[in-house]
């Protein structure tokens, strides 16, 4: 049964805040869409297994996740992830600033390293790079387009192209962030009083220069584009506001 949950990207921990590593490993399954929606958790045993902690612990994590709507239980059937995990109910304000500052460092640390990973990309990039970029991109606009959790293609497009760089040192720091962008799509619902289509369709094309800068081998292109990317995602994260 482990092997199989590890297969859905669900990886144990041990820790310390175990219920907060339970819900943030459960978390991430689903934004990233290892976890589909409609799909069954497993039961309290079997994910206490998984896990090496208390059912206690893991029935903390779930009703976390229940409070945000991102999993609804069905009696006598067990907990599901939600049809639409979207709606998520708000966040108290002081958890939503912890949340905002660490996302803003993590958005420091891509700037430093992200640029970068496009230039060596631009330079060593071969044909299989260039194909998974594309259906990163193609992914994200189709899941856009239907209204569904796209964060796994968004990462995907940045991971492919820290692949790209040839530089597996490279590619280890970015995997260390992947958190952080989960947990920035979890805020932006929290907080946001936004126009989700624009703010999509804006990464999006941001995303596509730099594919086109990656392909055309422009190194200090890509390398400046995709420092504009990232601080055009600070911007939008800074421009959020809370609802009203």
């Amino acid at each position: 049964m482990a092997h199989a949950l590890t297969d859905l990207g669900v990886e144990p921990v041990r820790h310390e805040r175990f219920a907060e590593r339970v819900y943030d490993s459960l978390f991430h399954s689903i934004m990233t869409g290892k976890l589909a929606p409609e799909a069954r958790l497993p039961s309290e045993l079997e994910l206490a297994a998984l896990f090496d902690v208390s059912r206690p612990v893991v029935r903390q994590a779930l009703d976390r996740l229940r409070g945000d709507r991102l999993v609804e239980s069905r009696r006598g059937s067990g907990t599901y992830v939600t049809a639409t995990p979207g709606a998520l109910a708000a966040a108290p304000p002081e958890r939503s600033a912890a949340d905002m500052s660490h996302i803003l460092y993590g958005l420091e640390l891509r700037l430093v390293v992200e640029p970068e990973c496009a230039y060596f990309a631009a330079l060593r990039r071969k044909p299989h790079d260039l194909e998974r970029m594309a259906a990163m991109l193609d992914g994200f606009e189709a899941a856009a387009q239907r209204g569904d959790v796209a964060h796994h293609f968004d990462y995907g497009f940045h991971e492919a192209v820290a692949q790209a760089s040839a530089n597996p040192r490279l590619a280890q720091v970015l995997k260390t962030l992947e958190y952080d962008v989960s947990h920035a799509v979890n805020l932006w619902r929290h907080l946001a009083h936004m126009k989700p289509w624009r703010r999509t369709q804006d990464a999006l094309d941001e995303h596509r220069a730099i594919f086109d800068l990656i392909k055309a081998q422009d190194g200090e292109g890509a390398r400046r584009a995709m420092r504009g990317h990232i601080e055009n995602a600070r911007v939008r994260m800074l421009e959020l506001e809370p609802r009203i």
